[in-house]
């Protein structure tokens, strides 16, 4: 079984949003809407300030409430991947998915149903890294399969410490920020 997973070196991302524009363009993101975005956080007390940039989007949990929450299964875990999708022709767009949330990532699109990213899913069937990893400029993202050990993200994982976003949700994100 896989566990797909995207690592992102905080240190490296330079806040350029290429991903953003690669993620819009391949998934056709409807103009004003956005599967994932750019965040600056500034932390510490002058004068020993750090400045943390982050792509953030889906976390494609291992425990998703979305999916627990939604009414019709259209929010689900596929079983071969681990990701967490939504079936368009189920979803209602009734929104519990998007409450049970604790990352806020989820959008209702035009035609009524909820979207959020995919980590790509069409491009990871033809073989294909997630369009925001192959256009980062500065190499800062990747994306593969925590199982194999010989994986990128593996051997990131267990080069240099990590956190994820809210980790108290108990949600075992699987999108890790390197320190």
């Amino acid at each position: 079984m896989k566990q797909y997973a995207m690592v992102i070196d905080t240190r490296l991302c330079v806040g350029c949003g290429a991903c953003v524009i690669a993620c819009k363009t391949e998934n056709q993101v409807p103009e004003g809407l956005h599967r994932d975005w750019v965040v600056e956080e500034t932390s510490g007390r002058y004068p020993d300030l750090r400045l943390e940039i982050r792509s953030e989007r889906c976390n494609h949990c291992l425990r998703p409430p979305c999916v627990s929450a939604c009414p019709t299964g259209a929010s689900h875990r596929d079983e071969e991947s681990n990701l967490v999708l939504v079936d368009s022709n189920r979803c209602t767009g009734c929104k519990a998915c998007m409450a049970a949330c604790p990352y806020a990532v989820r959008y209702v699109h035009p035609r009524g149903y909820v979207d959020k990213c995919t980590f790509c899913n069409q491009r990871l069937a033809s073989g294909l890294e997630p369009a925001c990893v192959a256009v980062c400029p500065a190499h800062a993202m990747s994306f593969g399969n925590l199982h194999n050990p010989l994986s990128r993200v593996s051997r990131l994982m267990r080069g240099r410490a990590a956190k994820t976003l809210v980790p108290e949700a108990g949600t075992s994100p699987q999108v890790f920020y390197l320190l």
